[in-house]
């Protein structure tokens, strides 16, 4: 498959470009969407942490179209750089990438779950209902896995836990008529 000389000139932007040309090439690649991953996610295995920073915005904002091509260029690529930036890109995409990034997770890589926990963290409260699931009805390390991702997100993760305590604590009142541990009310 060729690449459209639209695409190739703001790749060409992207890595040798003034500031106001990058950010233009940026929005072009942006704005050409899906066709645009594959040569975006290329330069950024090829280029510095510069052109890493604008492909990973440049994915992040394309948003779901990049998340599987974006996940198989980190488990091929060894570079980590190029996998921290990744990682960010899939991390501002937000909801768009938590199925996959929960996959990942979950899965047999021990470097690519690291990446993908990062990511997940980041992206906080959209996260947490798939992880949830994980918990419920995920083998054991996955309910490991996944219980320990939530408690590491803070507030978001613990939220699930605060109204299940909230609940509990309510019940207990309920049995007890309402009055404290003592019986005194």
């Amino acid at each position: 498959m060729t690449t459209p000389p639209s695409i190739n000139e703001a790749i060409a932007a992207l890595k040798a470009g003034t500031m106001e040309a990058r950010r233009q090439a940026s929005r072009e690649l942006v704005s050409i969407g899906a066709p645009a991953v594959a040569p975006v996610i290329s330069a950024m295995r090829e280029g510095d942490n510069d052109l890493r920073w604008y492909a990973a915005r440049i994915l992040a904002l394309i948003g779901e179209p990049a998340v599987h091509p974006l996940l198989s260029a980190m488990q091929e690529e060894e570079d980590l750089d190029f996998r921290r930036y990744a990682a960010a890109a899939l991390s501002e995409m937000g909801e768009g990438s938590v199925a996959a990034l929960v996959e990942v997770v979950l899965g047999d890589d021990p470097e690519m779950r690291g990446f993908a926990a990062a990511a997940l963290c980041r992206i906080g409260e959209p996260a947490v209902e798939a992880l949830m699931e994980a918990v419920k009805g995920g083998d054991r390390r996955a309910q490991s896995t996944a219980a320990l991702l939530l408690w590491k997100m803070g507030e978001p993760g613990a939220t699930p836990l605060t109204e299940a305590l909230k609940e509990m604590a309510a019940d207990r009142g309920s049995k007890t008529g309402g009055g404290d541990q003592e019986g005194n009310s």
